[in-house]
């Protein structure tokens, strides 16, 4: 099946738990751009590159072998052979990745290894630039979003396990890598031409799934 069914949106407005289910329901692939910058970041931390410096990361960007699964039900994640899935969730990743994602070597690099997953499509992609960028003539183009309080409460029930990933402070971070995310040069967070808008704030999983469904079904009518 051809069908791309681009998914782009800022963090904790539902965009990974939606894109599994809409591939489940479809039989479709699924592939998580956003992880494969995080397993970037995580190898750069690990590595002691310093982040914040642009020159730094773009000369070690060629380096870690990143590779995604694309099974929604286990989408795994790994670097140089290595299962990241866990390690790529942490704050100290979470608030460094909009810095290493920024570089365009990085970007260059990881929109390149999507497009050869992608191919000739039968795929749910979810990210930040994918409907812009990775995938503009995808046929399904969806913008995620809720409110900041909504996504920050749900990405502070994410970070359960760590005492200082308050409301707040999720909060707090979640603005600082909006703005980030939404002002770089390179591929800026931002609603592709022709995605149709879905507001999750006050809609349950299921309920962003349907929406989606529909979209997809009216492009096989």
């Amino acid at each position: 099946m051809p069908l791309v069914i681009a998914m782009d949106g800022p963090s904790g407005s539902g965009k990974s738990s939606a894109s599994k289910g809409v591939a489940r329901a479809l039989g479709l692939r699924y592939l998580d751009t956003g992880a494969m910058y995080r397993a970037m970041t995580w190898w750069m931390l690990r590595e002691g590159v310093p982040v914040d410096d642009p020159a730094a990361v773009a000369a070690r960007a060629a380096e870690p072998v990143i590779e995604s699964g694309t099974d929604p039900d286990g989408p795994a994640i790994t670097v140089d052979g290595a299962d990241v899935s866990a390690p790529i969730r942490t704050r100290e990743v979470t608030n460094a990745v909009s810095a290493v994602s920024s570089v365009p070597a990085v970007r260059e690099r990881l929109v390149a290894l999507q497009r050869e997953i992608i191919g000739a499509g039968g795929i749910v992609v979810e990210g930040r630039d994918i409907g812009t960028v990775v995938a503009p003539d995808a046929a399904v183009k969806v913008y995620l979003t809720a409110s900041e309080e909504v996504r920050a409460a749900r990405r502070a029930k994410e970070l359960a396990a760590d005492p200082a990933a308050s409301v707040t402070v999720t909060r707090a971070e979640q603005a600082r890598r909006d703005r980030l995310d939404s002002t770089r040069t390179a591929s800026p967070l931002a609603k592709a031409g022709g995605a149709v808008e879905i507001d999750s704030s006050g809609l349950g999983l299921d309920e962003v799934i349907e929406a989606v469904l529909r979209l997809a079904r009216a492009m096989s009518d």
